[in-house]
Parts: structure tokens; sequence; C-alpha cells
């Protein structure tokens, strides 16, 4: 969707005036540019940084930034400028040679920073980084900055920062929820509780490895140092509830644990299998301070998959014997290897505010096999989905899993069904059900296979062998280059769920990091400007979604409070309230509701909006017209319903983003027009115009609103 942008008079000047000596096009004018940035307390081990799109700030890519230093503190800076703590903060600074006949685009971050003996940075992890669509700019020919500082994550009249992704560091998640992860011999033991995570150096030892004697502290003292943890190692916990759901660092005496709560720690580190993990356990009350009474070991050698859960025992800290167990859950998120996002541009919490009651198409033109009266084109094929952009949906919403061979294809369900002959009866057909991943694109796209619904009624609905864009099975790639680029696409990642009872939907032997990095591949490859968002009901793979790139937004799928289907186990799954507190820990954009939970309660609407989340539906409830309109009346940024040809009541049978990309179009020829007529536009407007439709979101100048 990338537009040619025209070309200013004083731009041409300009590179006409750099080329008018031979040879001299190889050779860029520089000058010395100093960055001066105000920012929050940092947590030891973090860095204020400058990336930008020169060579000498790292073309923004995360490995070449400039390190900033800091300085005293400025106690004389405007307070009211400080929406994001009272606490002071600190001026970090720094120079280096930038263009000198150039606008310099850059932006700040909070890094940390692995450095070699020599003090020499080797990787750099993104911690935290300013993310408004629009990046500062050290302007062309300006001889020296502003006096005062800048202040960090403030660019324009709104202060935008969001967390970082995973560039050279590793996420290793414990939970600890559901019934009971902590089982003690006596009850005393399980009241109180308090828990802290510590990362030990598994190489080399430290010597924090020893249990603490009980009596070391009977004053309250913190018997267990984090004196041992390596460099570019973070813990922090958050407990999901709607007060203490965002990640902070830890308490000195841990996080208080109460039944029934989902505590969570996360761990980023370079290497998490150079680590240990010591789980310290402490017990107190309102009148005394915590006392250290047992501690648990998490070894590197169990982390064996991504995710996993693990049972050990606890020890007493005095008598080394075993107070009972513990039963964790854990997780591993590791970086991309075949696509490193850099610091251009995000849009993983961004939204335009005029972007409300937006139709998406289920599975394109809707659920074929639901029902008998279902539409009359396959679900999730190139054809549903090209019908229902015709139709004048927004966003598209389909399914992503992976077949045998690792290729990322359209479909909904876990299984299909083959038809079979029995011998000597060739006139009878038989159905086999299978898991669909077992099957290879190839047997995909050559066998007969069938929808389960198709199978297990032994009646097939579709007839269209002959017709390409009907077939079942479409790549991934397929779809992207198939439909018209101006229709989002909201991809719903499939993966198995553990259910209330304990099975689960389905047995799968991939690797989960795997798995979502095959299926981002493929998009970050292939979706050049389409608006893009990831969806899930698991909260796991959400939160790989998010970390694994900086890109894409993504929203969190939940089933809420329903007798339809069988419950999930994950209590992030159950409620709406749950959902949110996931989606604000995660940094997601938002969560994708049951209707069902909203007819029921339509105050969750606000809920959730108050939390600053986008929400959009799901289910059968959605498929009448006077819904539809009532979910759009309570502020819904969208609908996904099916048969979107019957029931949209769009005059004009185009998505929203197709009208602003035309606006946008428009915007770019007065501009043109202008500088031709005057000559004398600036042209940092172009390059405005430029920054805002070279990507995902265009129309960037109003009504934006953020999950961060």
């Amino acid at each position: 969707m990338s537009a040619q942008q025209p070309t200013s008079r004083r731009k041409r000047a300009r590179d006409a005036d750099g080329d008018a000596d031979e040879g001299s096009a190889a050779v860029v004018p520089l000058r010395t540019w100093r960055f001066s940035v105000r920012a929050p307390p940092l947590l030891a081990g973090e860095s204020v940084c400058v990336s930008g799109e020169c060579a000498q700030l790292g073309a923004w890519a995360a490995a070449g930034v400039l390190p900033l230093t800091e300085s005293d503190h400025d106690h004389d800076h405007d307070h009211d400028h400080d929406r994001d703590s009272d606490a002071e903060k600190g001026v970090w600074s720094g120079a280096c040679q930038v263009p000198a006949r150039a606008d310099t685009r850059f932006r700040y971050c909070v890094c940390a920073l692995g450095r070699d003996a020599s003090g020499a940075v080797v990787h750099a992890a993104v911690r935290s980084w300013e993310t408004e669509i629009r990046a500062r700019v050290v302007p062309a020919g300006c001889a020296a900055p502003p006096i005062a500082p800048d202040e960090f994550g403030r660019i324009s009249s709104r202060t935008r920062v969001d967390r970082g992704w995973l560039t050279a560091d590793t996420l290793l998640q414990f939970k600890f929820c559901g019934r009971s992860p902590f089982a003690f011999k006596s009850p005393a033991h399980a009241k109180g509780i308090r828990v802290k995570v510590i990362p030990v150096d598994f190489q080399f030892g430290c010597d924090n490895t020893s249990a603490p004697a009980e009596d070391s502290n009977a004053d309250g003292e913190d018997t267990s140092t984090e004196s041992g943890t390596p460099s570019c190692t973070f813990t922090q916990v958050a407990t999901l509830n709607a007060a203490r759901c965002r990640l902070e660092p830890q308490e000195q005496f841990g996080r208080a644990y109460v039944d029934g709560d989902f505590l969570m720690f996360n761990v980023t580190s370079p290497d998490p299998h150079a680590l240990a993990y010591l789980v310290d356990f402490y017990r107190g009350t309102s009148d005394k301070p915590p006392r250290h009474f047992g501690y648990s070991y998490v070894l590197p050698n169990l982390l064996k998959r991504s995710e996993g859960q693990i049972e050990l025992p606890i020890t007493c800290s005095t008598k080394h014997r075993p107070l009972g167990s513990m039963n964790l859950e854990y997780m591993l998120v590791y970086p991309m290897k075949t696509q490193t996002c850099d610091m251009r541009v995000s849009y993983s919490s961004y939204w335009n505010d005029t972007w409300k009651g937006l139709d998406v198409g289920h599975r394109g033109l809707g659920s074929s096999f639901k029902n008998k009266e279902g539409p009359a084109i396959r679900e999730n094929t190139i054809a549903s989905l090209k019908t229902a952009a015709a139709s004048g949906a927004d966003l598209l919403e389909f399914d992503v899993q992976l077949s045998k061979d690792l290729v990322p294809v359209v479909y909904h369900d876990f299984h299909v069904c083959i038809a079979l002959k029995r011998k000597k009866r060739m006139d009878h057909s038989e159905m086999l059900e299978i898991p669909m991943k077992d099957l290879t694109l190839e047997q995909l796209h050559e066998l007969k296979v069938y929808h389960v619904v198709e199978g297990r009624s032994n009646e097939p609905r579709f007839f269209d062998e002959d017709l390409d864009e009907h077939q079942p099975f479409p790549e991934l790639s397929e779809v992207l280059q198939a439909i018209d680029p101006h229709v989002g696409f909201n991809i719903e990642v499939k993966w198995t769920m553990l259910r209330e009872d304990g099975s689960l939907e389905l047995q799968h032997p991939i690797d989960l990091n795997l798995y979502v990095d095959t299926i981002l591949d493929v998009v970050l490859r292939s979706a050049g400007s389409r608006r893009i968002i990831f969806s899930c009901f698991h909260p796991d793979v959400c939160t790989m979604l998010r970390l694994k790139q900086n890109i894409y937004p993504v929203m969190f799928l939940t089933q809420g409070v329903t007798t339809r289907y069988p419950g999930y186990h994950d209590p992030r799954c159950t409620t709406i309230p749950a959902a949110v507190s996931h989606a604000l820990n995660a940094g997601l954009l938002g969560i994708v509701v049951h209707t069902e939970d909203l007819l029921r309660d339509s105050t969750q609407v606000k809920l959730v909006t108050d939390a600053g989340l986008i929400i959009f539906c799901w289910g059968d409830d959605n498929n009448n017209t006077e819904t539809i309109k009532y979910l759009k009346q309570l502020g819904l940024h969208g609908v996904i319903y099916d048969k979107l040809d019957q029931f949209s009541n769009k005059e004009v049978k185009e998505s929203i983003f197709m009208l602003e990309a035309r606006q946008a179009q428009k915007d770019i020829m007065r501009i043109a027009s202008n500088e031709d007529n005057c000559g004398n536009e600036s042209d940092s407007k172009n390059e405005k115009t430029a920054n805002d439709t070279s990507h995902p979101s265009s129309n960037t100048d109003s009504g934006e609103t953020s999950s961060e």
C-alpha cells in the first residue's frame, strides 16, 4: 500500500547539490549532534539509548544503538509533563555524528546492554522504547540541539512508551495457579506465604546457593542475596487481578500468595539454561516481619520444551527436610531467528479512534459446517475470503495452523476426515478421522479430505474440486497475496488447549516456539502494508506473539462464562475481567470476548475500554442484524459474524482502510500541488505523509489510542 511520494523542490535541489562533484555521492557530510533526554528512574542494568535511521545510530537495529550516559538529576524540570511518575527523573546524554544535509529520524529506548571484557556492547535487549508513529527528527542543517532535554516517550502531545520485544534475551515465565500449587505437610505452612524467584549462575556457582539459617532473619532481614544473578537478567512479578496485573520488580520478601491467585514471575536473560532458579518461601503476619522457612530449586535441565509443568519438593530452610511440594507451569519464549524487527515503527498498541464497529468476516463469509443453512461457499477458502472482502469487510478473520511439513495453512478444526474404501466393497465409502497436523501440505491438497462434520454424518456438502479458489487448506502466504491489501486480517493462531476436565483438544508434538515462529515468519515476509491483528485462545501463545515481534498487535480470545463449550483449565480464559488482567500483563492490544457474556452483562464493555483496551466479540449470537447493531451501539471496536454479504448494512461495500487510503492519496496530491505552485513547502510535510502511509496505519494524525 506504500505510495510513491512526491519530491519537493528543496529536496531535489539538495540532492543536486550533493551530487554536484563527481563521486561525491559516496561521501555523506556529517555533523556532531548531542542527544539529551530526561527519563524516569531505571532498574539496575538498564541504560537509555538512541536508535535511528542512519548508520551511526544503528540503522534502527537494536544491536547498533547509541548508549547515553546519565548525568546529575535535574531538579528544575516541569513536573506537569511528568505523567509517568512523580519520582525524580535523570538526564541522559551523549553525542555522535549524524548526516548534515538530511533529516535524521530517531527514537529513545531503554536497553540492557551486554558488554565484552573491553567494555564494548555485544548485544542490546530492548526493555522499553518510544512508539509514537512518527519518530523524532534531527533537522537537516540545524547546527545545535535544543537547550532543554527531551522527555522520554513524549514526542507530540502524548506520551507513548511500549515494552520491548525479544532481541538478545529470552523470557522464562513461571506460573503458580490452579488448584493448590503449593502442598504442605502442615496446614500452618500454607498460611500467609510469600514467594520469591531468584536466578543464580548455575555454570559457575555463587555464594547464595546455601539455604539460610532461620534465626538469621529474626528481625525480618532478607536472607537471600541476589549477588549471584548475572548481568542483563531481570525478574518481575505480577498477580493477575485487577489491582496488580502489571509486571513489577519483586518485593524484598517476595509476593504474597493467597489460595486461588494466579502468581506469575517473568525472568528475562540472555541464556536461561545457564541459570538455576531459587524459589524462596517466606511467612509473615501483619504484626511480624516475614521469616524465611523454605526453598526449592528449578534446575535448567528440567526446562526441556517451550512449555511444561514441574513438581518439586519444598525444603525446610533450617532442618533441610521436605516441607511439601510445589507445582508450577513454565514457558520459554525465544527471540525469532529468521526475522529481526527493528525500531523503525510499531503498531502493536496502535488503534485509531475512527476504527469503531468494524465488520469482521468470520472465516471469510462465515462458518459453513455448523448448520445446513450455512454459507454456500466453503469457510476459510480464498473464495470465501474474497466474497467477504467484496461485501465490505473491514477485517477478515480466519484460522491458521501448521501441516505436518510445517507449512501454515488456513483451516479451523484440529481434525479432518479422509474417504476410505473397504476391501472387496469398492462401492462403500468410509471416513477415517485423523489430526490435520499428521498430513503434509501435498496430502491435504491431493487426498479426498472432508471436514469432520461431513465425515461424522457421512454427508459431503461441497463438490467443488474443479474450482481452485474454493479448495480447503490454502497456504497462508497464498492468502496474503490473493486478497485485496486494503482489507485487514484477523489471524487466529490455532493451538491445543487443556480443558477443565484435564483432557487436551489435541496432542501436539511440535515445539510451541517453532510453531509460532513459522507462522510469524510467513507474515513478516509476505504481509506488506496490510493491517493485521493476531489472536488466539491460548494466553501463552498471545504472549509469544507479542514478544517475538513489535509490528502487529495481538488480541486475546476468551471463551468466558458459557455452557455451550467445554471449559478450559487456564483461569485467564474463564471471565472477561481475567482476560483484561492478562491483556494488561502481556501488553496486548485488547481482547475478543464471547458475545454471550456481553448480552448477559453489557457493562463489561466499559470495563474493557476503561482499561485502555480494544474489544471485539465473536459467537453465534452475532449472526443477527439487530444484535450486530446493538453491539456496535455498545461501543465495540469490531464484531465478528457470518454471512457478511447479508448482514452488513454498509452502503459502500469497501473496507474502512480502503477509504482512508484513498483520502491519504488525495492529501499527498494536494501537498504535491501546493509545493509545485509555491515552491516553499517544508520537506517535513512530505516526510510526515510518507511516514504515515508506508505501513499498516495511515491517517495517524487523529484519535490514537493505546493499550499501554
